[in-house]
């Protein structure tokens, strides 16, 4: 554990002394985020997490779990140069360098949130309303249908069909396609499973 946690401090330095040449004033308007100071503002998933040269730090003023560490850096040091075009909806697989994490992104984020709520599209209604979700831009016919604001300028879509006695329940998850343009596949993939994560903790919060 000591050496797993010193190779994420050493990284999450990396990202801080990457951050430190950046001005926050060039990349706040085309990030969608505001300025407070000197820290730099970021929604994701209903959380503002505080950015700074000197660290983040989540609502509670703690420092984010690493996979959040992770997508707030990228999402800040890969800020497209004007904000890019591309609102047309597409599955994660349709991502430039997807192909490595095809398997992991359709086990680990869209079955394991049809399987964990198969049978409970009422709950999962109920989780997505408690994380902000509301009615898509896009007109579909799914038992449940979701549009979530995960970060500024990159929304995330959930589309689930529940089980029946023919098919076990479905779900799928899309970005915009402009979604590349701020994140890497890799962080494209943690977000989807913070929003497995996040539903999953306002189920059971209910």
């Amino acid at each position: 554990m000591e050496r797993n946690e010193t190779v994420y401090d050493k990284s999450y330095q990396y990202y801080l002394e990457q951050i430190a040449e950046i001005s926050f004033g060039d990349i706040a308007d085309n990030l969608g985020v505001k300025i407070e100071g000197s820290e730099l503002k970021i929604p994701f998933f209903q959380n503002e997490y505080a950015v700074s040269i000197n660290g983040m730090t989540d609502p509670a003023g703690k420092k984010p779990a690493y996979d959040i560490i992770v997508i707030l850096s990228k999402y800040i040091l890969l800020c497209p140069d004007a904000p890019p075009k591309g609102h047309d909806w597409v599955s994660f697989k349709d991502f430039k360098d997807s192909g490595p994490l095809i398997s992991f992104f359709a086990n680990n984020v869209e079955h394991n949130i049809s399987d964990y709520f198969s049978g409970k599209s009422a709950d999962l209604k109920k989780a997505g309303t408690a994380l902000g979700g509301y009615s898509p831009t896009l007109e579909v016919n799914y038992d449940v249908a979701y549009q979530f604001d995960a970060l500024p300028m990159m929304p995330i879509m959930i589309l689930f069909n529940d089980a029946d006695e023919e098919f076990s329940a479905t779900c799928s998850i899309l970005y915009q396609s402009r979604a590349e343009k701020f994140l890497d596949a890799e962080c494209l993939a943690m977000v989807g499973s913070q929003l497995y994560f996040h539903l999953k903790n306002r189920f059971a919060g209910q």
